[in-house]
């Protein structure tokens, strides 16, 4: 598996500061733990990922705590060394996850508590009241990924949460939505209460209408921006897990210039890829 980890510049320039808030990395000495999946294919660590930070410009990142790993944080802390200051991480903690340790967590980078309800997934939602519980105080948000497509059903359990929390990869709404879906309505009601961000990112987990464009997904993610620009935020969704061959890789810059049709206006796109990640994880 081979990767591809840079090529032609992408159209969109970069504002100082972008920052990507969703990916991966995977460095040697930590293995797949139980329950979760493989390790991905292919070389997918430190160095690697700084090629494409190089190529698409991105200056600052937060590290997403992999499946794979499930509750040992060991590689997401060892990441954060590596990358120093210019990173953040999202962990994985659960309502006993003892006060030493989320100190040790935040002193280490952390400023956030995965969510996961998606097979593979080491806390679901049925955990997520008691890490909600479990946070608090800690100024920390939570990243929330399920299939979208039952999302009704989730709005108590997401309603009740006290703090800020994120609706990761574009709401994952596998059964396909269009932009005047109760469940996209649902989204937009969420984002105006205040504590709920809306992330773009591997839109081609959920997209049903395929590349290069992923409309679909696509005209879902213009209707949020231009309803809360102040509530979205960006990531690459690197290494790209579901990939296995470099025929299905996807293009890093192709992916990030779908901002540019998502986000038209400069002003929203510098919101998205600087100031509201800067709000949530570097405050």
């Amino acid at each position: 598996m081979e990767r591809r980890l840079t090529g032609p510049k992408p159209a969109l320039a970069m504002p100082p500061g972008a920052t990507d808030t969703q990916m991966h990395v995977y460095l040697d000495g930590f293995p797949a733990q139980p329950g979760g999946p493989p390790l991905p294919r292919g070389r997918a660590g430190i160095a690697e990922y700084r090629q494409v930070m190089g190529w698409l410009g991105i200056e600052r990142v937060v590290v997403t705590q992999g499946n794979a790993h499930q509750f040992d944080n060991g590689n997401l802390l060892a990441a954060l060394r590596a990358l120093g200051p210019v990173a953040r991480g999202v962990a994985v903690v659960t309502g006993t996850t003892s006060e030493a340790e989320l100190q040790r967590l935040h002193a280490a980078g952390v400023r956030g508590a995965r969510i996961m309800d998606l097979p593979g997934g080491a806390a679901g939602l049925s955990r997520l009241a008691e890490v909600n519980a479990r946070i608090r105080g800690t100024g920390w948000v939570m990243a929330v990924q399920f299939d979208g497509s039952h999302i009704l059903d989730h709005l108590p359990l997401l309603e009740a949460i006290e703090g800020r929390f994120i609706l990761d990869h574009h709401g994952k709404f596998f059964c396909g939505v269009t932009p005047d879906d109760p469940r996209v309505a649902a989204v937009r009601r969420l984002v105006d209460r205040g504590n709920c961000w809306f992330k773009l990112a591997g839109c081609y987990e959920s997209s049903l209408g395929g590349p290069p464009r992923y409309e679909d997904v696509g005209a879902v993610a213009r209707t949020i921006v231009a309803h809360a620009p102040e509530r979205v935020i960006w990531g690459t969704n690197w290494p790209h897990n579901q990939a296995t061959s470099a025929a299905d890789y996807p293009d890093d810059g192709a992916l990030l210039d779908l901002l540019l049709d998502w986000a038209p206006s400069a002003a929203d796109r510098r919101r998205i890829l600087v100031d509201n990640p800067g709000e949530l994880f570097w405050a």
